[in-house]
């Protein structure tokens, strides 16, 4: 069983610097290898990432902004950071993914620096099986909050 003690045990801050070009294939991963419906056909002769930018500036938000799972890639290294610490004593083997929830505050635009921390928020048993909950928040460069997450492992017993 998991160690009450390590409720309020920090990670962080890891640093995160947004790109464009990582968040056009972050999206364009996530639409299946092909520009999803939301953004129409590509014409044959212009290049996607040029075609898409085109359209973000007429978007909602006025240029190119990171789909909202996009911030897995800088949020979750908090918790990755708990489940791999040794002295909190997670078998990775046993671990199962619980669930995550997120509450957006702002887009995530290219050339965001974010600073992400984390703290384990809870460790409890349920159902002979350990419960690690973490809470991330991510900040820019000017402290302000641009997403919080709530990540939770499932770690079965042996």
């Amino acid at each position: 069983m998991l160690d009450r003690k390590h409720v309020g045990r920090s990670y962080g801050p890891f640093l995160y610097e947004a790109g464009a070009e990582k968040m056009r294939e972050f999206a364009f991963a996530i639409a299946g290898d092909v520009p999803s419906p939301v953004y129409t056909d590509t014409p044959a002769d212009v290049l996607p990432r040029d075609y898409w930018d085109r359209d973000f500036a007429k978007a909602r938000h006025g240029s190119l902004v990171a789909p909202p799972t996009f911030c897995v890639n800088f949020a979750m290294k908090p918790f990755f950071a708990a489940i791999t610490d040794r002295e909190v004593g997670v078998d990775f083997l046993l671990l199962v993914h619980g669930e995550q929830e997120f509450e957006f505050l702002r887009p995530v635009r290219p050339g965001d620096v974010l600073s992400t921390t984390g703290v384990i928020a809870d460790i409890c048993e349920k159902n002979e099986k350990d419960f690690l909950v973490v809470r991330t928040t991510t900040v820019d460069a000017a402290g302000r909050e641009v997403v919080k997450a709530v990540w939770t492992a499932v770690i079965r017993r042996a």
